[in-house]
């Protein structure tokens, strides 16, 4: 018994000094959660779909997404981009890709495992890069 105390004692004291850790990113600068203000970026207003530059690229959100809420209850993007809604709101369509599970089987609802939008598709922002980069669109998706 004391010695389940003992490790019940240590587990607090791990637990307590983990929470006030400052978190830090790999490059050691300090991680934060949400959204917030940023000297290194400002959010884009509402424009046109941007153009993709490789195949199979997600698309880039042309619109802010501060403070949309996504949960395992509720998505706000499918407020605009759910197929009953995009006739009302003039918002892209979900791809039907979205609608089919690892084994390729069709769904009448989103697939779990895209329902989190923003795990592929990101906002457009003004930010700039943080490295140097000389990547160049796909041959076949540029413009002539």
């Amino acid at each position: 018994m004391k010695s389940l105390m003992s490790i019940l004692f240590l587990i607090c004291i791990g637990i307590s000094s983990l929470a006030h850790a400052e978190l830090r990113s790999l490059r050691g600068s300090e991680v934060m959660n949400g959204d917030v203000p940023s000297e290194n970026f400002r959010w884009e207003k509402d424009r046109k779909p941007l153009p993709r530059h490789f195949v199979q690229q997600p698309p880039i959100i042309p619109h802010s997404t501060k403070g949309y809420l996504i949960t395992k209850e509720f998505n706000k993007c499918l407020d605009c981009h759910s197929w009953d809604r995009t006739a009302d709101t003039g918002a892209t369509k979900i791809s039907i890709t979205h609608f089919k599970t690892r084994g390729g089987t069709e769904l009448t609802n989103v697939s779990p495992r895209r329902y989190f939008c923003q795990q592929c598709h990101v906002p457009q922002t003004d930010a700039k890069p943080l490295v140097g980069n000389t990547f160049q669109p796909a041959a076949g998706l540029v413009k002539k």
